[in-house]
């Protein structure tokens, strides 16, 4: 057990301080159709009243996302996209204007409209795979969240294989870094996911929060998603998404003594809580 070392996430004219504690970061899906919550808040006074809540409860990042990526989604249009995201950005950046605010987005259309409207950070799923996206982020100094996901939503979970799951998803998220700062996103911006339920089965889901620390040495900030996820239901016996908060909460704490600078999650109170004490013994810190 030991300190870890501080160091600082540059998010546009944000400084995340991560090592000293585990960020939280929180999520909220204006969709139809995602697995846990989806419909809850399509309307932009829900949302918002919804992402005030997420944050007094102490999430750091809010994480708004208007395109489902659950396994077997299918794709949104772009203006559908826009519609749903934008106005709660702009919305959360009128009433809250200090919020560091992440759009999830595969697409640098509405990456840039979210970053115009106030937002911080673009958290990825396709790791820039959108040939434009690179360059929406390095233009405005926004932070960006590579995630690993094998195939695409709709197909993602159709008898994902690898070689070593984690060599493999090392491998890419490594490639991935290198393209972006080679576009010039500086080093000190980036994070990597390595995709938890992404493309993964149980198996490779629980390989890859055990071997967390590896990820550490790509230099940049580690984030990790395990809320309210399948595997979790599996393990648990847990059909109901939003009955896997305990899951959640102790996969949560696991990848963060692992090695995870930010977690991302549905349940904000159960995790800062939980994370507090976890840092305190692990990071040997108090929050």
């Amino acid at each position: 057990m030991s300190t870890v070392a501080r160091r600082t996430w540059r998010c546009r004219d944000h400084g995340l301080e991560v090592g000293r504690r585990t960020l939280v970061m929180c999520i909220l899906n204006v969709t139809p159709d995602s697995f846990s919550d989806g419909g809850r808040f399509l309307d932009p006074g829900d949302a918002v009243a919804r992402a005030v809540h997420l944050l007094d409860d102490g999430a750091d990042i809010l994480d708004i996302g208007g395109e489902s990526t659950r396994p077997g989604a299918a794709a949104v249009s772009v203006e559908e996209e826009l519609r749903r995201v934008v106005p709660v950005v702009q919305a959360m950046h009128a009433a809250r204007p200090g919020v560091v605010i992440s759009v999830d987005t595969r697409r640098a259309v509405v990456a840039q409209a979210a970053l115009d409207a106030g937002a911080a950070i673009v958290n990825d799923v396709s790791a820039g795979a959108d040939p434009d996206m690179f360059d929406v982020v390095g233009s405005i100094g926004a932070g960006m969240v590579l995630m690993h996901m094998r195939g695409a939503p709709a197909t993602m979970q159709d008898d994902p294989t690898y070689d070593d799951v984690v060599a493999d998803v090392h491998a890419f998220l490594r490639e991935r870094v290198e393209a972006a700062t080679s576009a010039s996103i500086g080093i000190e911006r980036l994070a990597v996911d390595p995709g938890i339920g992404f493309g993964k089965d149980l198996h490779h889901n629980l390989a890859l929060i055990r071997s967390l620390a590896g990820f550490t040495e790509l230099g940049v900030v580690l984030a990790v998603g395990v809320s309210r996820k399948r595997f979790i239901g599996t393990l648990t016996g847990v059909d109901d998404p939003t009955d896997r908060v305990d899951g959640s909460v102790a996969a949560g704490v696991l990848a963060a003594a692992n090695g995870a600078d930010v977690v991302r999650t549905h349940d904000v109170r159960p995790t800062v809580r939980a994370l507090a004490v976890a840092d305190a013994i692990v990071r040997e810190v108090g929050r």
